[in-house]
């Protein structure tokens, strides 16, 4: 601020000011005649944008891999890949070691399961108690089925749907027109549709295994 001040004719005083502003940070901003200051906001008429961002697409004038390199580089694709990859990592924990998905392919278990029947099958009990009479179980085909079915075919691939009908220790006996006999017992099978039509046994249950029928 600079100032100055006389006396004119007629004994008048007066002053005059002179006034030089800066911005803070920047440059000065001046401005003009006597009748006052008028402060330029952008002085030199300057841009706060580069001609990049004018010739930058939209997403939608993108091609399909820019959109998705758009996407994974914004916050939002970040946060969704870090959710699908957790989703993903627990679901497949869950079909590994806890609970798996199957479906029946055959009438060999009805009337309990009818052809397209969708099953979750759970891991988990096998692993903390033996298996018990009547149980449904789930097994990859051993090597005596898969000789009798020939390697070649589908079924030898296929895992099987079967129910326990004896553990290790027991005497299994199939006799008297398909009734089936555990321990010299004749055994009430409200779950089946019909009787064998064939004899087998007797047999013993070898320790660790059990029998399955269906």
């Amino acid at each position: 601020f600079r100032g100055s001040s006389s006396f004119g004719r007629g004994g008048k005083f007066s002053t005059r000011h002179d006034v030089t502003k800066r911005r803070t940070g920047g440059g000065p901003l001046f401005g003009g005649n006597n009748d006052g200051d008028n402060i330029d906001p952008n002085p030199g008429g300057l841009n706060q944008w580069s001609d990049d961002d004018d010739n930058k697409k939209s997403f939608k004038d993108m091609s399909f891999f820019e959109q998705i390199q758009e996407w994974f580089a914004s916050d939002e694709g970040k946060e969704d890949v870090k959710t699908y990859t957790v989703s993903l990592s627990v679901a497949l924990l869950l079909r590994l070691l806890i609970i798996e998905p199957r479906y029946i392919p055959s009438l060999s278990m009805y009337p309990t399961f009818e052809v397209g029947d969708q099953l979750a099958v759970e891991k988990v009990t096998k692993r903390i108690r033996p298996f018990n009479r009547n149980e449904v179980v789930v097994f990859n085909p051993p090597e005596r089925f898969r000789e009798l079915v020939g390697e070649s075919s589908r079924k030898s691939k296929e895992a099987l749907i079967k129910r326990i009908v004896a553990v290790e220790g027991d005497t299994v006996e199939v006799k008297m027109g398909g009734k089936l006999f555990v321990n010299g017992v004749q055994q009430d099978e409200p779950f089946t549709a019909e009787d064998a039509e064939y004899e087998f046994g007797p047999v013993i249950v070898p320790p660790g295994d059990v029998l399955v029928l269906g």
